[in-house]
């Protein structure tokens, strides 16, 4: 894969990047996740297993790779296997974010998988932890669900740590989610600490079903913010693995324009997102190397005006598809 610049940072990164939100930990919402793990929770187990993902991820030419302080131990199954292969630093981009806590221990059945904090003590705390786990591998520390609720991009304390980072060589930057995502990208695009713009990176949902942040990205995209899209399969909504019988009419266009590109489902719903000028990166969060090598197969789509056309009415209100999400269970 020919590798993109992120943004107006220094960072080069593969088109396609690995999230590993669904192999830090036994617990995660994407569709058909218990089946992917085969049950099998052993913390050794499902490092194993992610090393062997990312293995594959990097003999393929993945290049840029994201984790969380709340991913479980993605952190360091990631590091683990990063100093294992002795790669340099100079050979990925990664990064990592904070502001939710973990607190499922390692349960499938827990009240709360995980606890949002936007606080300076929190940020202070999880970034010793990254980077503890990922030392100098780490280069893009991001504050993980940024809304207008939290208050964070607000809270001047909290930013001028972000700047201290940034300070320091460290990219700063935000993930957003829900339905009030393009309010806080428009935000953060124009955040400036001492008169410069803090963050360098918004990683935001856009997929086939949820458009609405897109105008937003690529607004930010032309002041030099890098754009990376996570959720592109909509935790699997956008697979053959979702089963709703109201889906079904939008799974059967979906299957009819993969077969016509001569892809997969979910390669034809990742190419769409490649066909984004405003895209730097989007993440696979492929939980095995079968489904990883299936996302794959989306740079090799040839995207055409009639594939845009006949996927256009896939798409959601932004309340409907937070809805539904909001409504997927822990598997």
């Amino acid at each position: 894969m020919d590798l993109n610049t992120l943004g107006s940072t220094h960072h080069r990164v593969s088109p396609i990047g690995f999230g590993l939100a669904a192999l830090g930990r036994p617990g995660y919402i994407n569709i058909g996740h218990v089946d992917d793990l085969d049950a099998n929770y052993d913390v050794a187990a499902m490092e194993t297993r992610a090393h062997a993902v990312l293995d594959a991820a990097y003999e393929s030419g993945v290049r840029f790779f994201d984790a969380a302080r709340s991913y479980g131990r993605a952190e360091e199954f990631l590091g683990n296997w990063l100093r294992k292969r002795e790669l340099s630093p100079e050979a990925v981009v990664v990064g990592s974010k904070w502001g939710y806590t973990y607190t499922a221990d390692w349960k499938i059945d827990a009240k709360a998988h995980e606890v949002k904090e936007h606080s300076l003590a929190v940020l202070q705390r999880q970034w010793r932890e990254s980077q503890s786990n990922l030392g100098l591998y780490l280069d893009l520390y991001q504050i993980h669900s940024a809304t207008i609720e939290s208050g964070v991009l607000e809270n001047k304390k909290v930013l001028a740590e972000l700047a201290r980072l940034k300070s320091e060589g460290m990219a700063i930057g935000l993930s957003v989610s829900g339905s009030r995502q393009r309010e806080v990208i428009e935000l953060s695009s124009k955040l400036k600490v001492d008169g410069a713009l803090l963050f360098d990176c918004v990683q935001a949902t856009w997929n086939l079903l949820e458009k609405s942040a897109g105008a937003a990205l690529a607004r930010a995209r032309d002041m030099g913010v890098g754009v990376i899209v996570k959720e592109a399969l909509a935790n699997g909504r956008l697979t053959e693995r979702n089963r709703e019988s109201a889906f079904a009419p939008k799974l059967e266009i979906l299957k009819r324009e993969a077969k016509r590109l001569r892809t997969t489902v979910d390669g034809l719903a990742l190419a769409a997102v490649l066909a984004q000028p405003w895209v730097d990166v989007m993440l696979s969060g492929a939980a095995t190397i079968e489904h990883l090598e299936s996302n794959l197969r989306a740079v090799e789509v040839m995207w055409d005006d009639k594939a845009a056309s006949e996927l256009y009415e896939l798409a959601e209100t932004k309340e409907t598809y937070w809805e539904i999400r909001s409504g997927l269970g822990w598997n």
